[in-house]
């Protein structure tokens, strides 16, 4: 399976003397012809060797540093990068796949290929076997989504698995990221893994791991099992004795309906569909998301309309640029059949069913794209209303509620968390942050009452996180990922689209548009605007160039921003800062920069894109004109960004 076998050995002569000429010519990184050397000695694969030697008679070598300049790490996310190639080699193509795909992935240790993917989970077996102890095999469960080689990636895995002494649970088809964090609680897994590369280009594919608690894998755990996977040079290995390998267990229907049943308890108030149907448009960007949301909100009572041309699972995602539900493109198929057929909103998810995007229409009957932003801060206000609304919140027991999201998602949400005397808490860039909170929330709840946690209903978990520790009402991030509920681990667009629909209803319900509901909350709670922005440097000498950049900023923080002095620098990757339950926040590389004028940016590399990413935040105080308010300071964020620039430009 991870290509053709071969007994010849690599005719490695004019290897030998060619790389070193090319290293010493300028043209060929060190570390490419050091990584080069590593995979010959580490794959079987014909397939590598040749495409190696086409790639070198070729002197491609701005291809050959870009697949070699790193061995592709397995970080805390697990692996993510090209699975085919910008010059697709003759061996690669072989007799083609479905979908139009190369027969083979891309070869390389900086991409994603079967030399990877087997370093990656045997990895992971290996550390999974250490924590369950000698006294029983560990479960693996393996999800994918729709991207090239997903499929044969997850196969792969499963059958490493079982021959390596473990049981594995393999789902039948595409599936969502959310739902394999629901089935590793579920099934009381020990770890988990989905391949996928989210809303990356059809180019990209990953391995995402997760543990037992369902969650992407976070310290102690993270450290150990990058251990184990970069130790491995090789992705060969000798199977178990037969007696002693595990199963491979297929996953379908059966699992995808207690995943649905617990995402309908996501529905506050079922009487707000009762009476005419809120009409939606739904695309699933060829991805898993119609999987699950379809029939769901059909059997909510929601009149539900695809997008046919966007239906078809594959993994070149042939309708869209990108197939991400940020992008205004992407969701221009789905706005104009909503235009068509009036429907009220829109909803689009990625690849793997993590992010969700929505368009409505407005006062004017236009359709208007919302960002993260405003669909989390809809989500929040209206969940938290809804609890208070419903009696579950009150005055005796609203310190015991939270909303959790990231520091660079917007402050508004602090103001609706004040306004309803609930707490919030941030967390660092990643749902696995958000995640861990949950498990301390869960793990705060005194054996002896919480019993088998995982089997108890949405309203017994409540009940007792109400009691004893901290209810969480609701999560998300800037960057269209949200959670409602602590039955799943990481962000969730299934559940989001249900709760989004709901919020959608609400407004309807009370005559209001869904832009008109978020400029209520803004006369409210003052006006708040997020700009995203970010700088795209790919390859070997991009990459150099996001770390130098990056570091930039961390040496030498400006004094004056334009024109407003520097009122504080946090440096998450220098300084000791803790959030507010008072855990100390793991050191990552971000820095902050806060403005005397109230506006701030937030500086990161991307951890999963080749691209450094900046993160801009204005506001103006409730009252006064709000269409004022979002001039001024949509003006005051441009003006930002264009001295963003040109200071990143002389750094």
């Amino acid at each position: 399976m991870a290509g053709k076998s071969s007994s010849i050995q690599p005719e490695m002569t004019q290897l030998t003397e060619l790389l070193p000429a090319a290293v010493a010519d300028g043209l060929l990184l060190e570390s490419a012809k050091q990584n080069i050397e590593l995979l010959l000695k580490g794959t079987p694969s014909e397939i590598a060797v040749r495409s190696i030697e086409e790639l070198v008679a070729a002197k491609a070598w701005d291809e050959l540093n870009d697949r070699f300049f790193k061995t592709l790490a397995f970080g805390t996310g697990g692996l993510r990068g090209r699975t085919i190639g910008r010059v697709i080699t003759a061996a690669e193509k072989g007799n083609g796949g479905p979908n139009g795909r190369p027969e083979f992935p891309c070869i390389g240790t900086a991409t994603m290929n079967y030399f990877n993917v087997s370093r990656a989970v045997r990895g992971l077996i290996t550390y999974a076997k250490k924590a369950v102890g000698p006294d029983r095999k560990p479960v693996l469960v393996f999800a994918h989504d729709t991207r090239h080689f997903s499929r044969d990636f997850a196969e792969y895995c499963a059958k490493t698995c079982a021959d390596l002494g473990c049981d594995a649970y393999l789902f039948e088809g595409a599936r969502s990221t959310p739902q394999l964090s629901f089935a590793v609680r579920a099934l009381r897994a020990d770890a988990g893994v989905v391949l996928t590369a989210s809303h990356n280009p059809s180019h990209d594919n990953g391995f995402k791991a997760y543990f037992n608690d369902g969650a992407q894998i976070v310290e102690p755990h993270g450290s150990g099992i990058i251990a184990e996977v970069n130790a491995l040079v090789s992705e060969q290995y000798e199977p178990l004795p037969e007696n002693e390998r595990g199963t491979i267990t297929i996953l379908g229907a059966e699992t995808d309906a207690l995943y649905g049943e617990r995402l309908k308890t996501l529905l506050l108030k079922p009487s707000l569909l009762e009476g005419a149907a809120t009409k939606v448009v739904f695309t699933n960007l060829h991805g898993t998301g119609g999987h699950i949301i379809v029939p769901l909100l059909r059997e909510f009572g929601f009149e539900v309309e695809t997008v046919s041309e966007q239906d078809t699972l594959d993994g070149r995602f042939p309708t869209v640029d990108s197939p991400n539900p940020e992008n205004a493109s992407a969701l221009k198929m789905a706005i104009d059949l909503a235009e068509k057929s009036g429907a009220e909103i829109v909803i689009g998810t990625d690849p793997d069913a993590d992010r969700m995007g929505v368009a409505a229409r407005d006062a004017d009957g236009r359709m208007v794209l919302l960002t993260g932003n405003q669909i989390g801060s809809l989500m929040a206000w209206y969940r938290l209303k809804t609890c208070f609304d419903l009696g579950w919140l009150t005055a005796a027991n609203r310190s015991r509620a939270v909303l959790v999201k990231t520091f660079v998602t917007t402050e508004l949400q602090h103001e609706i968390a004040d306004g309803f005397g609930v707490g919030i808490v941030d967390t660092l860039t990643g749902f696995k942050y958000i995640a861990g909170k949950l498990r301390k929330y869960e793990d705060a709840i005194p054996a002896d009452k919480k019993g088998d946690y995982r089997s108890l209903t949405e309203e017994q978990t409540r009940a007792l996180r109400l009691e004893y520790s901290r209810f969480f009402v609701f999560g998300g991030e800037e960057s269209y990922g949200y959670l409602g509920s602590d039955a799943i681990r990481d962000k969730d667009a299934n559940g989001a689209a249900v709760m989004f629909a709901e919020v959608a209803a609400y407004a309807k319900s009370v005559g209001k548009t869904l832009p008109e509901l978020m400029d209520d909350i803004y006369t409210e709670y003052g006006y708040y605007l997020e700009i995203g922005k970010s700088l795209v440097l790919e390859g070997a000498d991009g990459a150099a160039k996001i770390q130098a950049l990056a570091n930039s900023y961390a040496d030498s923080p400006p004094d004056i921003v334009d024109g407003s002095a520097v009122l504080r620098v946090r440096d998450f990757a220098k300084q000791d800062l803790y959030d507010q339950e008072g855990d100390l926040i793991p050191k990552e590389k971000m820095l902050f920069v806060d403005l005397e004028d109230g506006r701030s940016f937030a500086v990161r590399p991307s951890g999963t894109e080749p691209k450094i990413k900046f993160y801009l935040f204005g506001k103006s105080a409730p009252g006064g004109d709000l269409a004022e308010s979002k001039a001024a300071v949509a003006a005051s964020l441009i003006s930002l960004w264009g001295w963003i620039e040109r200071d990143a430009a002389t750094r």
